[in-house]
């Protein structure tokens, strides 16, 4: 089979680019013929494969002309119709493309008649702001079934009225050219989380998939060590909970926690550490290359995800437990799918300090416990997240599509 894979980012950018090339990578292996449509870019990763790229929309910098691009760009078009004509793809699979992409391509695909899958990193399909977070950081669910002024009135995109309303036209244009109910074949959701959002929204729960991401557990059999720590591995950001998570740490005694990422909370929690006094406990490791997180995952007693939105799928849950690590995780979006509470970790209720507190307490003080969780943790990744299950699933789903099923 052939098959073009998109995506608007072609670098280690995110979750969306991991599964991008690591799904290349898998078909590539299952004897499938691949190809690459992306946008330029310095950072970009060159491959063996065809690759096909447009110019890259800079959506901080860009021209008024560059901003109605998103909504729609005839440069785009006519470059993927120049893609699909010169590689002939069976299937082409998208993953984010709106914005930077936009909806042209889908255009051009469906002119062609060549079925499109979609993997729905996020959840722009129904919010203009991507994430159902308003501009204060808290979850908002208000421009469900295009209900989109409220993006406008509340500035949900970096508090913006200009980016919002482009944002809200986007969204409009996308749902008058029912781009996801009728243009795509099949949508992929990393967690039935996500896919009742969408059916929410008005999306046919028939053209839904929620298969969980994959990773290659084999490469997660690490030697373990526990040098009891606790580790947070993501963005310093509000709605990833790390200042909840701080907050609740600091209630603990002489206990040590690491936390592994950048963002625009660093230098809040670098002064939280200072006035608390907290320089020994908890220790800043900044971006870590994926060998380097897996080094400390591998070693720590457990890791947190404290999130405050709806996450989907995060590969920082997937590899803990693939090295057979537990992990504690928020009950909100897709964690309590992936966390079993007292299987292979502990969930707390979501935004719940105290809670949050006490489960970390608990698995700092029963090392026994925290191994028997990660035991199972090993044990559930090895089922749910291999990849020869994921192969079988989407080759069904590209099937489907190429009989109109």
């Amino acid at each position: 089979m052939r098959i073009l894979l998109v995506n608007k980012f072609h670098y280690l950018k995110g979750g969306s680019e991991k599964y991008y090339f690591e799904l290349a990578n898998l078909l590539k292996e299952k004897g499938h013929q691949i190809a690459f449509f992306s946008m330029k870019n310095e950072k970009n990763i060159q491959t063996n494969e065809k690759e096909y790229f447009v110019d890259e929309i800079d959506l901080n910098t860009g021209s008024k002309l560059k901003a109605l691009d998103v909504i729609y760009s005839k440069e785009n078009k006519r470059k993927m119709l120049e893609a699909l004509e010169d590689f002939k793809p069976d299937i082409v699979h998208v993953n984010n493309f709106q914005r930077q992409l936009s909806e042209s391509i889908i255009e051009a695909i469906k002119e062609k008649n060549i079925p499109i899958i979609f993997t729905a990193h996020d959840v722009q399909a129904i919010c203009p702001a991507i994430t159902m977070l308003d501009s204060n950081k808290e979850i908002c669910e208000l421009c469900k079934n295009g209900k989109y002024l409220n993006c406008i009135k509340k500035k949900c995109i970096k508090n913006s009225s200009l980016k919002s309303v482009l944002g809200a036209i986007e969204g409009k244009y996308y749902r008058l050219k029912k781009v996801y109910n009728k243009k795509i074949s099949y949508i992929i959701t990393p967690s039935n989380f996500y896919k009742q959002k969408l059916v929410e929204d008005g999306v046919d729960e028939k053209k839904i998939k929620a298969i969980y991401n994959f990773i290659d557990v084999n490469k997660y059999n690490l030697e373990k060590k526990d040098n009891g720590y606790g580790l947070y591995l993501g963005r310093l950001s509000k709605e990833k909970g790390i200042l909840n998570l701080i907050e609740a740490f600091s209630k603990l005694q002489d206990k040590k926690l690491y936390l592994a990422g950048d963002g625009p909370e660093r230098e809040r929690i670098e002064k939280i550490i200072k006035e608390r006094k907290l320089e020994e406990n908890i220790k800043l490791l900044g971006y870590l290359s994926q060998d380097e997180v897996k080094k400390y995952i591998k070693n720590a007693r457990f890791i947190v995800v404290p999130s405050i939105w709806y996450e989907n799928c995060p590969y920082s849950i997937l590899e803990t437990q693939a090295i057979g690590k537990p992990v504690i995780g928020a009950s909100i979006g897709g964690i309590p799918e992936l966390v079993k509470d007292k299987e292979n970790g502990l969930i707390y209720k979501y935004n719940s300090i105290d809670e949050l507190e006490s489960k970390m307490k608990l698995l700092f003080e029963n090392k026994e416990l925290a191994e028997k969780y990660g035991k199972n943790a090993k044990e559930y990744a090895q089922k749910f997240y291999n990849k020869q299950n994921y192969y079988n699933k989407i080759i069904k789903i590209y099937e489907e599509a190429l009989r109109g099923v």
